[in-house]
């Protein structure tokens, strides 16, 4: 290649990679598999070293992460965040382990870690006490979510007295189990919201979240196995691993003290099928040398540790035949693709089917019936169609066509501009969908009706016993036709009614949750409720009206008017009510503390450091202010925390309400 056509292919994977890295580190979307990510590196690192002249200043050869995401505080870090050098490959491992030899000579442990595949933080102590936690964001410096990061069960905020530095520094990673995971990413399916691609993803997006208590609702985990100080209080990372264990933080029992390359070895295989009996994900193995005069010896690279390195583990890929795409119908009306596959072992499972997302999906791998098909699973949970074999691919194959029509029920289908799913409009009369609203409508985040679950729903709804969810109420003068039913007694037919009996003292937001409005999660639900006060307000809400309460964007407000202008939405809430459910919010009685506040009224908008939004709300209250679900120009005062939303802001500012912070309302109080 000429000079002009090696610095172009330089350029060219500088530019991608960056792109890569950004999506990985910053959006925690990552669109490449690590092996495809690192082999691009190598071949960039190798084009430097050959051609100095046209290295880029900003080659991500040179950087640790990716850029700093400017929604939280940046925070330099005391010791870089430095990334380990990676292998794929034994002589990788061997030729890591003769430099170390030739640097320190024969006599040396390492240690070896499981790489867990989370998002790495920094752990600050002082007095005992933690203090900070930062991500690792450019290596340099990081996102401050001290916040966040305190709702992290395994982490401890205050040590106990003990042999623990009076100042120090640990680090880890946040993951979140597989368990979890699936059922977190189930709800987001439900509410028509995309879905997260594996566990890191899921949990790198949880710590970036705003509102500290939402993220108090996913269930993260947290492994610690790196201690930084200023002075030295042990002679190798395994005593400091012991010591950590003492003081109390979750150190992975897994990890190994070994004496050679053949130990690590043994070490390496072991994990390479054990890693899919444990119940968070691993992408490989990290091996260090044990001793820390020994680390200082052989120092660092601008990049990387010349002490440890990374081992990892390809995504497990397998081939075999694709029998036949199938559709399902979400009860938001989402049609999802579905691989129907022939049985193949994969990652220590049977895997039958796999995930094909949307058309998009099948319009980009370019099926044809009976193609031959690559199917990996390696950070995903749910197996999904790298690509085809088109070399077995058979003569005349049909191309797989996504349906313009419901599977279901013929309707056709529809897509909303900015959207990557089809949908099935007819949500009155498609049966999975009326099925899985009524099932979620009994669930127990919603109206939590005891002695019902999905069979029963799906039974009844055959039997032509419910079509609607107001048909749950008219179920008692059906309860002849019930004892009719197998495994329907007289005392589980009394223990359903009284569970759908007692359903009428939920309070408005779970009643709202349970419609199943699309993008109307668990908190909107709550946020809604709160902000208009009852269903008649909710329904007639102009999109501007919905927008200025807290937290609810365009894209849900939208939604919720297309709900309500529907006349058989409304005809079914006509009917609730008329079964005495609530639509409209219990205020509680308030015990005035004063009459300060008196004729003001107020919006509060954003996060702040000493109180939540709902004790502000409650001392408001108290001394006899009124609380306003929007900004307008009635409005005297808006309580303004951090991030607050820019709209609100400008629409504020354009109509010269007043900006006030939680120290300006307490001194109103004074």
């Amino acid at each position: 290649m000429s000079g002009s056509e090696v610095k172009t292919n330089m350029d060219a994977l500088v530019k991608e990679l960056n792109q890569h890295s950004y999506n990985y580190y910053v959006l925690a979307m990552p669109t490449i598999a690590d092996y495809t990510f690192d082999k691009k590196l190598e071949e960039l690192a190798q084009l430097e070293l050959a051609y100095p002249e046209f290295a880029d200043p900003n080659s991500p050869t040179r950087k640790v992460g990716g850029d700093i995401t400017k929604i939280f505080t940046t925070v330099p870090h005391k010791w870089p965040m430095l990334s380990l050098g990676n292998t794929y490959n034994e002589q990788d491992l061997r030729d890591f382990d003769e430099r170390i030899k030739k640097a320190i000579g024969e006599s040396f442990e390492y240690v070896c870690e499981l790489k867990f595949d989370g998002l790495s933080i920094s752990l600050t102590y002082d007095g005992s006490k933690l203090v900070r936690a930062v991500t690792r964001g450019d290596g340099a410096k990081g996102d401050d979510v001290t916040a966040n990061v305190k709702t992290i069960n395994t982490i401890p905020h205050q040590l106990k007295e003990g042999d623990v530095p009076p100042l120090f520094e640990i680090r880890g990673e946040i993951f979140m189990h597989r368990a979890a995971f699936e059922r977190l990413n189930k709800e987001r399916e439900e509410l028509g919201e995309v879905q997260y691609a594996n566990p890191r993803n899921f949990a790198a997006g949880t710590v970036k979240m705003q509102d500290s208590k939402e993220v108090a609702k996913r269930p993260l985990d947290c492994f610690l196995y790196s201690l930084n100080t200023d002075k030295n209080y042990f002679k190798t990372h395994w005593e400091s691993l012991q010591a950590l264990k003492r003081w109390g933080f979750n150190v992975c029992e897994h990890t190994k003290l070994t004496n050679s390359i053949e130990d690590v070895r043994s070490f390496i295989k072991h994990w390479e099928n054990e890693r899919f009996k444990l119940s968070y994900d691993i992408d490989g193995i990290v091996i260090k040398v044990n001793s820390y005069a020994q680390q200082q010896e052989l120092g660092f690279t601008a990049k990387s540790p010349r002490w440890a390195i990374s081992y990892k583990y390809k995504a497990q890929e397998v081939e075999t035949i694709l029998d036949k795409v199938t559709y399902q119908v979400g009860r938001t009306g989402a049609v999802t693709p579905v691989a129907n596959l022939k049985p193949v072992q994969l990652a220590g499972t049977t895997v039958k089917r796999a995930t094909l997302h949307n058309a998009n999906e099948i319009e980009r791998l370019d099926l044809h019936e009976g193609d031959s098909v690559f199917v990996e699973k390696g950070g995903e949970i749910i197996p999904k169609i790298m690509n085809v074999n088109l070399d077995k691919r058979k003569a005349g194959a049909l191309k797989i066509i996504y349906p313009t029509v419901c599977p279901e029920c013929a309707t056709p289908l529809i897509r909303k501009e900015g959207e990557v799913a089809f949908y099935c409009p007819n949500d009155e009369a498609c049966p999975p969908q009326i099925i899985g609203k009524i099932q979620h409508f009994i669930s127990r985040k919603a109206m939590n009706i005891d002695g019902l679950g999905d069979e029963t729903i799906e039974t009844f709804y055959q039997r032509g016993l419910i079509a609607h969810i107001s048909d749950l109420y008219t179920l008692h003068e059906k309860a002849e036709e019930l004892k009719t039913l197998e495994r329907f007694g007289e005392k589980s037919i009394e223990n359903m009614l009284h569970g759908i009996e007692l359903s009428k003292q939920m309070p408005f937001e779970k009643v709202l949750f349970g419609l199943g409005i699309r993008y109307v999660g668990e908190t909107v639900a709550k946020k809604l409720a709160y902000g208009v006060k009852n269903v008649d307000k909710l329904a007639s809400a102009s999109l501007e009206e919905l927008t200025a309460i807290d937290e609810i964007g365009q894209r849900i407000a939208e939604s919720i008017i297309e709900y309500f202008g529907k006349a058989e939405h409304l005809h079914q809430i006509n009917l609730l009510k008329s079964y005495n459910l609530k639509f409209e919010v219990a205020e509680n009685e308030i015990t005035l503390q004063s009459d300060k506040l008196t004729g003001k009224t107020f919006v509060i908008s954003g996060v702040f450091e000493n109180y939540s939004r709902e004790e502000l709300k409650d001392m408001i209250e108290s001394n006899g202010g009124k609380i306003l679900s929007g900004i307008s120009a009635k409005l005297n005062y808006l309580v303004a925390g951090d991030n607050m939303g820019p709209s609100k802001l400008e629409k504020a500012k354009k109509l010269n309400v007043p900006l006030i912070s939680q120290e300006d309302l307490l001194e109103l109080l004074k």
